[in-house]
């Protein structure tokens, strides 16, 4: 019987396993020299490149063992642990992370919006909202802006419109390299796809909210703000505001207290509870010297507008616009979608009309209630359904139109048409 366990075979299989090594680790080798000398190579021409605004990662989690406010213990993400010198650790934040302290910082937006994490009771509610989500998005997208849609109960005791509240607190800490956190409600939809904020107006506050100053501070009114929308700067002072606000919230003893002083603050509310649009307006008249300098009351626009003032409105806003391109060329120029050049001759001309035609910037429909379907009974659902799937086709016709395609109809969801060349013109 032969004995394949040779000394001549072990050696033999020793040299092929020691050249196959060998082989392996010249090939590893050359592979990473090969890589590093792209890599040289990359570095020293990619700044010739454009940077895309929304990709901004930092990996440099440890900088020589150095600690932020993340390794604090007694830090917490919840409401009810309130954080002090929040400004503080965001400088320093930004001290270890470098590469978001480049130009642009204080103009760097969240949007946060939500909405509740089981299926709606309205059958075609979940379509109605994966739309507006789309819309948000998509305005997200245009204008490099991160995003944060949350649909679970970051406070189980913080319901229905209190629920904000966590979640935009939670959103600070999460992102410190945001100066501004965007609420907006789930049923609310941008309408003018190529409007930015205009975060130079609010350089000296703290607080942004669409309403009426003589409705609060004369009317004592409830409704002189809506708090469906609103710009809140990541800082201290938003930290204690949001703890004031939310003392009034139905996770604090004192919630039923609270809705009877709103009630009786604001003649006008005509439900008991305590609600975060009453509470904030609560803290705008009776605590005016402590927050009132910091919270910009915004009128010009529609930073969020209601409606019923906009949707007749739409067909009139689209045919003006139409009438403009065909008048200026470059407004009617194809373009990628990232490339907003004609935007600034728009804002020139609509300065110009004092804005009349502008197009309403955001759309809420307050009462209408996609998901549940208890809309008010002031309007009926035909209304409001019609309404939402108008607001919606208008703000994606400017969407899509960078695709090359239009719907047909604001009033069809479904079909689209392709554009000719130099649309509208020829139209």
């Amino acid at each position: 019987m032969s004995n394949n366990h040779t000394p001549y075979n072990s050696y033999n299989s020793m040299t092929k396993v020691s050249s196959f090594f060998s082989n392996v680790f010249m090939f590893v080798g050359g592979t990473l020299v090969t890589l590093s000398i792209i890599l040289a190579l990359w570095s020293f021409i990619s700044p010739k490149y454009p940077k895309f605004s929304t990709i901004n990662l930092d990996f440099n989690l440890d900088q020589e063992g150095s600690t932020n406010f993340y390794d604090e213990p007694n830090l917490s993400y919840t409401i009810e642990k309130p954080i002090q010198n929040w400004d503080d650790k965001r400088r320093q934040w930004f001290n270890l992370h470098p590469s978001f302290k480049l130009e642009g910082e204080k103009d760097r937006v969240l949007i946060v919006s939500g909405s509740q994490s089981t299926p709606c009771k309205n059958p075609i509610g979940d379509h109605l909202l994966l739309r507006f989500f789309k819309n948000k998005v998509d305005y997200s997208r245009i204008h490099g802006y991160d995003i944060f849609y949350n649909n679970v109960l970051l406070e189980p005791k913080m319901f229905f419109f209190w629920a904000k509240l966590p979640a935009i607190r939670a959103a600070m800490v999460a992102h410190p390299e945001a100066e501004w956190i965007w609420w907006v409600d789930s049923d609310a939809a941008f309408t003018d796809m190529d409007f930015k904020l205009p975060l130079e107006k609010y350089k000296n506050h703290n607080f942004v909210v669409y309403g009426w100053p003589k409705l609060i501070y004369e009317k004592k009114s409830w409704t002189g703000i809506n708090a469906g929308v609103f710009l809140i700067r990541n800082c201290q002072w938003s930290m204690d505001l949001i703890e004031a606000w939310a003392k009034m919230g139905p996770q604090s003893p004192e919630y039923n207290r609270w809705g009877e002083i709103l009630r009786t603050t604001f003649k006008d509310k005509n439900f008991p509870q305590s609600d975060d649009q009453s509470g904030l307006s609560y803290l705008l008249l009776k605590e005016k010297d402590k927050w009132g300098d910091k919270i910009y009351i915004e009128s010009e626009y529609y930073f969020q507008g209601y409606w019923v003032d906009i949707i007749d409105t739409l067909d009139n806003i689209t045919n003006k616009y139409f009438e403009i391109e065909k008048k200026i060329p470059i407004l009617r120029r194809r373009h990628a979608e990232k490339v907003v050049s004609e935007i600034k001759v728009w804002e020139e001309y609509l300065i110009k009309d004092s804005y009349s035609i502008r197009r309403p910037f955001v759309t809420h429909f307050t009462g209408c209630e996609p998901c549940s379907g208890d809309y008010n009974p002031i309007y009926s659902w035909e209304t409001c359904y019609n309404a939402m799937q108008k607001a919606l086709n208008f703000a994606d016709n400017q969407v899509l139109r960078k695709y090359g395609f239009v719907h047909n109809n604001l009033l069809d969801s479904s079909s689209v048409r392709p554009l000719p060349f130099d649309y509208p013109s020829n139209s």
